[in-house]
């Protein structure tokens, strides 16, 4: 029975959350964001209320009365119940809650928990009894899936409150990474106001104050049926997603009743905190040909300060949107005409460079070599090595030729036709081979987001060929590689473990050997370093384990950027082979080696005549492993990931103010007036030969107006020139993020001003390398150093 909620959810989940996974609908209309407020629009709520509300909640009372009655049969055994600190209680089966448990230890811990874990993997509601022995933890609003409970709980007291106003037909209502929605249809298809936000909190207002408990019922198909006569839309998933013959849950607060395998909160009151945040109009299930639904969302919270805090957030990170930067820094744009393929302008292109310029710095020190692929593939390529069935949804397929062709949405098949295009050795391995092609993914319209969500972009994509015993070298360089690249952005990161999820390829052996070797190497890094990693179930790549690097910015915000997948499967589907060591061996004394079998003859598949005449399409084979060779380990690695979505990254995680190495605007040099410029713009030449992004103001405005307009565009230093500087040949120095240096002071040699620049854009560093000079300090120094020198 939870197997079946589990899908339910699951399954609504891909085609209504976005994430870092391809959406499944194709369409999505545009988000509509209202202002905060809004006035009454009628009456709060629909008086008398919905007929069927009524009629749902007579049948919900006889199953749970029958439900609580079967219950209360069941043997009551002692059960041990085991603490995460290893302390035991002992409870009676069918009888013992978590939230006795937890009101045992103290008062304050059963207010602030949440929801339970049995047995570390299986989320129970607190006041649902326990049915055997186990391992109990208690989670609060701290932690991930405490959170996520805690956010479905509060959809469905947003889908009570929006029943009690609309009288509507609701669809999904599950939690998100920021909060929660709920997906519903209104009668006669109105759609939802801003001025029906402030209406909708009350109603929650007084449902947070009803202390409405969350009751768990299973029931049968037949029985859902029933009870969701009045919904289309529940009436579809229930006959599309539970099979004839099971059980599900539905769980109950107040007068509203739900299809859904909680669990919540034990009851409304814990909801504290609640505000509306937009809401926009939908698709049912993502698809365009579906009815138009309208889509609330909200953020809740255990108590006010965490709102407020909450809020605060919001509105540092709204300053820190990128495409607020990108428009200001005129760093991209979007055009109508190729959505979710970003236009680079210079400045942009400034930042893309030095990004990638730094990688292929590491992909030499590292020994990658850099390697370019065709964009476009014959399907029968994408059917060999599994994306077609897997990911035929997410790609561009197009007929070229009367065959059909896929735009490659990723570099992985490419690189294995290199590496199987000749005869291979032990001696190459590990094969390290890097590609920064053009990739394309067919994102939902709706799921299109600025740079983190395109069509068309960049990975620093790279796949190394190896052998099973070179597996932990390969992936501790490529922690270090990804500890020195975050760390000298000032990012933080976290480690999951992604294993073999429901749909996979390959022998489950393979994947318990790859997924151990995985295990080894992440425990000997975080035990390095000490770290932590998280154990991800169930969210592998089809081919392969995985572990996904999360970096953290400035305001602790979680982005999913680097991977490392370690691939057993696409070795076998390639055919792809080395030459092991003993053979070679025996190849260098003369000895024969082992004959390999005839391989297969290709596969023939006869296509449609056409005038008369016969096209036949060669199919792709596997061929068995000739003796004497080896199967290599395919690692498929990025450490940015998206260049483009990396990018927007950076800029919220810089609010715009860019590190000076890859900064679009690293100098502007300022003449006090313009009898000054022919020397600003010989300075601006100077710099220019250093490969320093460099502009002068040459316009009429004030001194004051210059500095503060160079300022606001975030040049990191202002070279200021005038008589002094001209006839010395100086320049006068401020630094953005030094306000010691804002004030004009001692003029540096220009020759000097270059070399440390030169300097500084080699480091990669963020620091000033024109500490403000403080002349009475310096004069202190140099007589200590004298009186030091005559005690000499």
């Amino acid at each position: 029975m939870e197997q079946v909620t589990e899908k339910v959810t699951e399954t609504l989940k891909k085609v209504a959350i976005g994430g870092d996974k391809p959406q499944k609908e194709k369409k999505q209309k545009k988000e509509k964001v209202a202002p905060a407020a809004g006035g009454d629009a009628g009456p709060l709520e629909m008086n008398p209320p919905p007929a069927f509300i009524q009629e749902r909640l007579d049948l919900f009372d006889r199953l749970y009365k029958e439900q609580q009655e079967e219950l209360a049969k069941r043997p009551h055994d002692d059960i041990l119940i085991t603490m995460p600190d290893g302390t035991t209680k002992v409870g009676k089966a069918y009888e013992t809650t978590p939230a006795e448990i937890a009101k045992g230890i103290s008062n304050s811990l059963f207010k602030r928990t949440i929801v339970a874990r049995i047995d570390g993997e299986t989320l129970w509601d607190l006041e649902r009894p326990l049915e055997k022995s186990c391992k109990l933890e208690l989670l609060d609003f701290n932690d991930d899936q405490g959170r996520f409970v805690f956010w479905h709980s509060s959809a469905h007291v947003l889908g009570e409150a929006c029943e009690r106003r609309f009288g509507c037909s609701l669809c999904i209502g599950p939690p998100v990474d920021n909060g929660f929605y709920y997906e519903m249809a209104l009668p006669g298809g109105a759609a939802v106001q801003s001025s029906d936000w402030a209406p909708l909190e009350n109603i929650v207002t007084k449902i947070v104050k009803e202390k409405q408990p969350f009751q768990r019922l299973e029931m049968s198909k037949e029985d859902l049926l029933k009870m969701f006569a009045y919904n289309p839309y529940k009436q579809h998933i229930i006959q599309d997603k539970i099979p004839d013959g099971t059980r599900t849950t539905v769980y109950r607060n107040g007068p509203l009743i739900d299809l859904c395998r909680g669990p919540h909160v034990p009851d409304t009151s814990r909801i504290e905190a609640f505000a509306i945040m937009k809401n926009s109009s939908s698709y049912f299930l993502g698809d365009a040909n579906n009815d138009s639904l309208q889509r609330i969302y909200g953020v809740s919270f255990p108590d006010k300060k965490q709102m407020a805090a909450h809020k605060k957030f919001l509105e540092e990170a709204a300053k820190r949107d990128h495409r607020l930067i990108g428009k200001q820094q005129e760093l991209f744009y979007f055009e109508e005409c190729s959505p979710g393929s970003a236009m680079w302008l210079p400045h942009g292109m400034r930042i893309n460079n030095a990004i990638m310029e730094y990688i292929k710095e590491e992909y030499w020190k590292r020994g990658y070599d850099e390697v370019m692929t065709p964009n476009m593939f014959n399907t029968s390529l994408w059917e060999q090595s599994g994306h077609l069935a897997h990911y035929k949804d997410d790609m561009f397929i197009l007929d070229v030729d009367k065959e059909q062709f896929g735009l490659k949405p990723m570099n992985c098949p490419a690189h294995a036709m290199m590496f199987r295009h000749r005869d291979r050795s032990h001696k190459e391995l590990p094969l390290r081979l890097a590609d920064f092609g053009v990739l394309h993914r067919n994102e939902a319209s709706g799921a299109l987001s600025g740079l983190t969500r395109v069509r068309r972009f960049q990975q620093d994509d790279a796949h190394i060929f190896c052998r099973e015993d070179q597996i932990k070298a390969e992936v501790a360089d490529l922690f270090d590689f990804m500890k020195s690249f975050y760390g000298m952005l000032g990012l933080t990161f976290k480690l999951k473990l992604s294993t073999r999820p429901e749909k996979y390829m390959g022998e489950i052996e393979t994947w318990d050997r790859a997924e151990a070797r995985l295990k080894e190497a992440l425990n000997e890094f975080t035990a390095s370093t000490g770290g932590t990693w998280e154990l991800n179930e169930g969210d592998g790549a089809f081919y392969g384990p995985k572990i996904d690097i999360a970096v953290l910015d400035c305001l602790n915000r979680p982005w999913q950027c680097a991977t490392i997948q370690l691939d057993f499967q696409q070795p076998i589907n390639f055919s792809l082979e080395y030459m092991t060591a003993e053979t070679q061996a025996k190849q260098d004394e003369g000895k024969p080696a082992p004959k390999a079998p005839e391989p297969e003859a290709p596969k023939e598949e006869e296509a449609p005549k056409e005038g008369g005449e016969k096209k036949k399409k060669a199919l792709l084979v596997k061929k068995p492993l000739a003796p004497g060779c080896a199967r290599p380990v395919m690692i498929h690695r990025a450490m940015a990931g998206s260049i483009e979505r990396f990018t927007a990254i950076l800029a919220e995680h810089f609010a715009g103010k860019w590190p000076f190495w890859m900064s679009p605007r690293q100098v502007m040099v300022i003449p006090v007036g313009m009898g000054f410029l022919d020397y600003a713009k010989e300075v601006a030449l100077t710099l220019k030969k250093e490969k320093i992004h460099v502009d002068v103001d040459s316009s009429g405005n004030t001194l004051q107006k210059k500095i503060r307009s160079a300022q606001l565009a975030q040049y990191n230093f202002i070279f200021v020139v005038g008589d002094d500087e001209k006839t010395n040949r100086k320049v006068n120095i401020r630094y953005r993020d030094d306000t010691s240096t804002q004030a004009r002071d001692v003029p540096y040699p220009l020759s000097e001003a270059v070399e440390k620049l030169r300097a500084l854009k080699a480091d990669r560093g963020m620091y000033n390398p024109f500490p403000a000079h403080n002349p009475k300090k310096e004069e202190e120094e140099k007589k200590e150093a004298a009186a030091e020198e005559v005690k000499v």
